[in-house]
């Protein structure tokens, strides 16, 4: 069953290969948003959601780690107005953060994941955000990881210290500030930071699941679906939103402009005044923080801004979560464990944002990722010689 798509003509050769990859068992469905020095070309999709159903441009995915960069912007909105410093340790702003050695590591180290908590992995089932975050905080340091001076990538641990910050700055749980202060600001409107029950149910046919491919066969992913994850906020794997959303975040990274108003948070302590995340800002999250570090998780050298990776495919084959072969060094973005990919290539001024809706296997995913980044590169004429 075709679905409904616009501007996917555009870019034959991405389009081809995201309907080759539901022939090879890798996806049912997948969204590609993509815009060219702020003009979008690409607000499509092809496949189906579930059999019989469509994939939609404004279909509601899940994007797991490719929202990470989110609570990066959030922080950065705070350390904007002066209620925080990059520098300044996490336990200024979360006292308990401090025991078992982790009374040195700052909002910087967690930010570049070099901050050495990332066996505090807190369970998805825990029933509070209060919860995952004493679990966290009351992890040890690994052992000789000095902070600064090591890299891993701390997949959940340290997003949960980045939205207990925004939290106890502003008095208001991450999830609101960023509806409130990056998603509704920027047009997201269908972007949400954690699954309420009521959201299934209002987007019907357009809210997608994402899938589990072994084998080539297509089933819900047990921990991704909607049932598993209701209510559970983790700032680094829970937001979701259509491709079309996740690029217009980009597009304001990329562009610089005062594009996240910051208003008045809604009560409690360190109230936030009005203003705006500054190009300046825009600037130190997106440019190279972190350089040549073996990253101890992924197990290559990688660099790194503040919550995005930086295009690292100078440092050889294999490269983690890259942005293909014809990406420019400033490219910067994240992806999604097995499923989804957002980046800006600021020397092109090009935007990327897709959703497979298959986990087919990290391998395959990648090889995924590599054909159809390389595919928009071409088909706009924008491929390296």
């Amino acid at each position: 069953m075709s679905s409904p798509s616009t501007g996917l003509d555009r870019l034959p050769a991405a389009r081809d290969r995201l309907t080759q990859g539901m022939g090879d068992g890798l996806h049912t469905g997948a969204q590609l948003y993509v815009s060219l020095r702020g003009a979008p070309v690409c607000d499509g999709a092809v496949g189906e959601a579930a059999p019989g159903v469509p994939v939609r441009p404004d279909t509601v995915f899940r994007w797991l780690s490719a929202g990470k960069p989110v609570a990066a912007v959030a922080v950065a909105q705070l350390a904007a107005k002066g209620l925080v410093g990059y520098d300044r340790p996490v336990a200024e702003y979360v006292p308990e953060f401090e025991q078992n050695g982790k009374r040195a590591v700052t909002l910087r180290h967690v930010l570049t994941h070099t901050g050495g908590f990332r066996s505090a992995e807190p369970s998805a089932t825990l029933p509070t955000w209060e919860e995952r975050v004493a679990g966290t905080c009351a992890a040890h340091i690994e052992e000789r990881w000095v902070p600064g001076e090591r890299a891993g990538y701390h997949p959940n641990s340290g997003w949960v210290m980045l939205g207990e910050v925004v939290r106890r700055v502003t008095g208001v749980p991450f999830d609101v500030f960023a509806r409130n202060h990056v998603f509704l600001p920027l047009g997201m409107e269908d972007s949400w930071a954690v699954a309420t029950p009521d959201l299934p149910q209002r987007y019907g046919s357009r809210w997608g699941e994402l899938h589990s491919m072994e084998g080539g066969q297509s089933a819900v992913h047990p921990a991704y679906s909607t049932h598993a994850s209701l209510n559970v906020l983790r700032p680094g794997s829970t937001l979701r939103g259509p491709a079309r959303d996740l690029g217009l975040f980009y597009e304001a990274l990329l562009t610089g402009m005062n594009a996240f108003p910051v208003s008045e948070a809604l009560g409690g302590p360190g109230r936030v005044a009005s203003g705006a995340l500054s190009p300046a800002s825009a600037t130190e999250i997106t440019s190279r923080q972190r350089t040549g570090m073996l990253d101890e998780t992924f197990n290559h050298v990688m660099d790194w801004g503040l919550g995005v990776i930086i295009d690292s495919k100078q440092y050889g084959p294999g490269v983690p979560y890259g942005f293909g072969q014809h990406a420019s060094p400033r490219t910067f973005g994240h992806g999604g464990s097995q499923s989804s990919l957002g980046f800006a290539d600021p020397e092109h001024g090009l935007v990327v944002a897709a959703i497979f809706n298959g986990l087919p296997g990290e391998a395959r995913h990648d090889r995924r990722v590599k054909r159809v980044t390389a595919a928009i590169y071409e088909d706009l004429g924008l491929a390296l010689s």
